[in-house]
């Protein structure tokens, strides 16, 4: 059975056994009009019409799914089609005079069906509002998506960005503390020459979840390149800042690692650096806190 029909099956069939019984109907009552009676210009106006709305009808049930707003709009036009049918009848059978009943069959059919397409096209302007906002809402988690980090569960460098252009402007209007924090991987490289690419993911990965356990709800941390960090830290002046840089950083000189191949434990440390926002925006705080982290960076990790 085609899929047409086995969906909308009992549709199809109800408008053609309408069709049938008007046409039996009109022939039982009346007579065929001889052939020059008939007006062909109303014939093709009424009989157009009604081969045009079969067509919409067959173009709504091919593409659109069974539903609420499929069957309101079948039987509208199921409706307004059998209204034109049986005016196209009218054009062809003559019938008695005292057959009052024919304008019922012509003209009652005409309202019901254009109040149930009215009704179709109300949920359906409804159901397309709701898949623009479903399809909004994809395309934001879409774009926020690519600004995540593929290998940590982190914000990127972008999103950093932004999210430091609304913490910026939040921390000015509340008059309110707003703080950095950087974490930046010391000799990470060996790790990587030594071990390989692999471990040296595993380690990342390792590190972010173990900063995520040390940092509070509202703070947000990004990975801003390679093995450097940075966290928001909303509400926080400066000299908390800095005890939250140094527990990160003794949380990572304590953390033991061992190598997923052969098990040996790698001693990681790292360098921290806090800036506190002043009047800037956010490129500029980035900046400042970049340089930051470069003067606390050890001597033989700067020069290397």
């Amino acid at each position: 059975m085609p899929p047409l029909l086995k969906r909308h099956g009992l549709t199809l069939a109800g408008l053609l056994l309408a069709f049938n019984a008007g046409l039996l109907i009109y022939l039982a009552a009346g007579n065929i009009k001889p052939w020059a009676e008939i007006n062909w210009m109303d014939v093709a106006g009424e009989g157009g019409t009604c081969l045009i709305l079969c067509g919409w009808l067959f173009m709504l049930l091919r593409g659109r799914p069974a539903g609420r707003v499929t069957r309101l709009l079948s039987v509208g036009l199921c409706f307004t089609a059998f209204s034109m049918w049986m005016d196209t009848l009218d054009e062809f059978i003559r019938l008695p005079p005292e057959a009052i009943w024919d304008n019922w069959l012509e003209t009652a059919p005409m309202p019901v069906g254009m109040l149930l397409l009215t009704l179709g096209m109300y949920h359906l302007q409804q159901e397309q509002r709701a898949i623009s906002e479903q399809m909004r809402k994809r395309e934001q988690l879409f774009r926020e998506h690519r600004l995540f980090d593929k290998l940590t569960p982190l914000a990127g460098a972008q999103y950093l960005r932004q999210h430091l252009q609304q913490a910026i402007a939040q921390a000015s209007a509340e008059q309110q503390p707003l703080s950095l924090v950087a974490i930046d991987l010391d000799d990470f490289n060996q790790v990587n020459l030594r071990y390989g690419q692999d471990e040296g993911d595993q380690v990342l990965q390792v590190v972010a979840q173990l900063l995520l356990l040390n940092l509070r709800q509202q703070d947000m941390l990004c990975r801003l390149a390679g093995d450097r960090f940075v966290a928001v830290l909303p509400n926080t002046g400066e000299r908390q800042a800095q005890a939250m840089a140094e527990a990160l950083r003794q949380s990572i000189a304590h953390l033991a690692h061992h190598t997923v191949r052969h098990g040996e434990r790698l001693q990681l440390a790292a360098s921290v650096a806090c800036v506190m926002a002043v009047d800037e925006d956010e490129a500029q705080l980035l900046k400042r806190l970049n340089q930051a982290l470069a003067r606390a960076k050890p001597r033989q990790v700067r020069s290397a």
